[in-house]
């Protein structure tokens, strides 16, 4: 089954909810209105379902392969690729200055949605990429703008972003790869970097590591660490490349999904040292590395959205063709494809509304991210900022979790034959897996949500977000349909829910830290299905509106139907989720170490 983009929901998301119009209002995004995102997702449609699509099953069987130092991915990706740079699509979001459209992340994220959605494994390239263009246009001194940018931009080169070692994983502050100062401002780079995503491939010229590591004599823990630019080959002065950096693949991964994507083991300076470059200041690498993360980890969020819609599409070919026994009401008297049987609709509506309310979170948080770097006014920035990076966490680890349980979701509508590979459900189910875990695994992003976004501010923000919902709330008891109405009731019990927790961890962290911990993930959790509740109500508005008008009657009548699904069979779970994190902390660790 080749891949459809769901192009009415995202530019419904779009227009109605990030509101692009507005968007379109900020000085340097006038060309990017909702006719611009249309155009441009349209064109992107095209390539994801023309190229992309179809060599995603040939990756997860034909994965990439390690010779003698080279990496040679799956056939045919090498010349999709050239067609992704070709096209544009590296520097989308990315600015003119350096060769990219310029476009505002509203229309980006829509972008990378449906690149995930073709071909997750080819898409963590550019992932990647982006990364490292935030960090060197954050932090880069203009000499390292210079030489990497424009090719970082255009595609011709790639980006890596260079953390974990065997010893160090999320802890950072182990990390012991080292850097040695030269007389001419350059260093040399030891070390073993392991879990690099294209770290080596055959699809660019060039590839440009960004890499952790301490410079000698720095503080131990995580203030002595530095960021590097290391490229594969070296670049003259002339913009040309040259001989071969000390920096080598040793090894590639076999992992349980993604498997057309190199995840390389990386060898530093093993002959003489790997000439590296400084970015920004000494000993604050750690904080430019987080602009790397953060970009990565709304874009992991993004790719959760993305394989949850694959695997709903491919669920729902399956369920309209497999026939398999008679509708329990007696509607058809044979055996009907299983599409009719309400348990089998319980789980593609459970797929469905997952997929889209995370849609809509998404889209909200990069219109905020839009408004938080590009608007005039210093106030709207602060707002949007606080906004958006309160919703980083909740994009990153809902949308992955969710894109677990609609994975398997997707398996379990196949019966038998979605445990069989030939059948392509299970791909998405191993590949979404990696999705919780790298970038910070839902736990990591469960402490990001309390210490930095809840308890710093007192849950200031969090209950500035409450009082946006409540406001949803009142506009859907106005509108008084039997479906807002029912909607509004849903939500109102989430956000009481919601902010009792808030309450519970703003007041707790501080004096008892296992209690509030104990329960992070679940505080991830509700507050993830709270937003992208939320953003079904708003949707539901719309939607009546725009049904009102006679706009789409089928589509409008659709989102009605998910919203609604949505409030009653997943923003129900909210009040449960505040009794186990509020009143539950306690039996969490209170088990002897030695009766585990």
């Amino acid at each position: 089954m080749s891949y459809k983009a769901p192009l009415k929901d995202m530019l419904f998301d779009i227009q109605h909810l990030a509101n692009i119009d507005q968007v379109a209002q900020i000085p340097g995004f006038e060309e990017a209105g909702f006719d611009t995102a249309q155009a441009v997702l349209e064109e992107c449609a095209k390539f994801n379902e023309g190229v992309l699509s179809p060599l995603n099953r040939e990756g997860d069987i034909n994965p990439s392969s390690l010779k003698a130092g080279v990496v040679t991915t799956t056939p045919g990706f090498k010349d999709a690729f050239k067609q992704y740079a070709e096209g544009g699509w590296q520097g989308l979001q990315h600015p003119t200055d350096f060769g990219g459209q310029g476009l505002p992340k509203t229309i980006g994220a829509a972008c990378g949605e449906m690149l995930n959605s073709a071909n997750m494994s080819f898409a963590l390239c550019p992932l990647l990429s982006d990364g490292a263009i935030e960090a060197l246009l954050t932090a880069g001194s203009d000499e390292l703008k210079a030489v990497y940018l424009e090719k970082l931009v255009s595609g011709q080169w790639t980006g890596t972003m260079n953390l974990t070692e065997p010893q160090a994983g999320s802890d950072l502050a182990m990390v012991r790869s080292r850097a040695e100062p030269q007389p001419d401002g350059t260093y040399k780079v030891f070390g073993t970097k392991i879990f690099i995503t294209y770290g080596e491939h055959d699809m660019a010229e060039n590839i440009v590591h960004l890499v952790l590591a301490r410079v000698s004599g720095a503080p131990e823990g995580v203030k002595g660490i530095s960021l590097f630019v290391v490229p594969k080959f070296m670049v003259g002065k002339d913009g040309k490349l040259g001989a071969r950096n000390d920096v080598h693949c040793v090894s590639i991964e076999h992992k349980m999904g993604i498997k057309a994507s190199p995840t390389a083991v990386l060898q530093y300076g093993d002959n003489g040292g790997a000439i590296g470059y400084i970015v920004g200041e000494e000993n604050r690498g750690l904080e430019y590395m987080f602009i790397m993360m953060n970009s990565a980890r709304y874009a992991v969020g993004v790719q959760g959205i993305a394989i949850a819609e694959m695997a709903y599409q491919k669920a729902v070919t399956f369920a309209k063709d497999r026939v398999q026994s008679r509708p329990v009401d007696g509607s058809i008297k044979a055996s009907a494809p299983i599409i009719h049987h309400p348990d089998v609709k319980r789980m593609l509506m459970t797929m469905r509304a997952y997929t889209e309310g995370c849609r809509g979170m998404a889209s909200v948080a990069a219109a905020a991210y839009d408004a938080s770097h590009h608007h005039p006014d210093a106030e709207v920035r602060k707002q949007n900022q606080a906004f958006y990076e309160f919703m980083v966490p909740l994009v990153k680890g809902y949308s992955t979790e969710m894109s677990l349980e609609v994975t398997s979701l997707g398996v379990q509508v196949h019966g038998g034959m979605g445990f069989i590979e030939e059948t392509g459900a299970a791909q998405y189910y191993r590949d979404a897996k990696i999705l919780t875990i790298y970038e910070g695994t839902t736990a990591i992003q469960a402490n990001d949500l309390v210490g930095r976004k809840t308890s710093r501010d007192g849950g200031q923000t969090a209950k500035a977000i409450a009082g946006q919902i409540q406001a949803t709330e009142a506009a859907l008891n106005k509108q008084g349909s039997a479906d807002a109405v029912a909607v509004a009731k849903r939500l109102k019990a989430a956000r009481e829910a919601f902010v009792d927790v808030v309450d519970f961890v703003a007041g707790n962290t501080k004096a008892s830290p296992n209690a509030v911990f104990a329960g992070s993930v679940p505080y991830l959790m509700l507050a993830g299905n709270l937003v992208a509740g939320w953003q079904m109500a708003r949707a539901l508005l719309v939607a009546q509106e725009q049904l009102a008008k006679g706009v789409d009657a089928d589509f409008m009548k659709a989102k009605i139907t998910t919203a609604r699904f949505y409030a009653d069979h997943l923003l129900t779970k909210a009040p449960g989720m505040r009794d186990s994190i509020v009143e539950g902390a306690d039996c969490v660790t209170a088990l002897a170490l030695e009766a585990f």
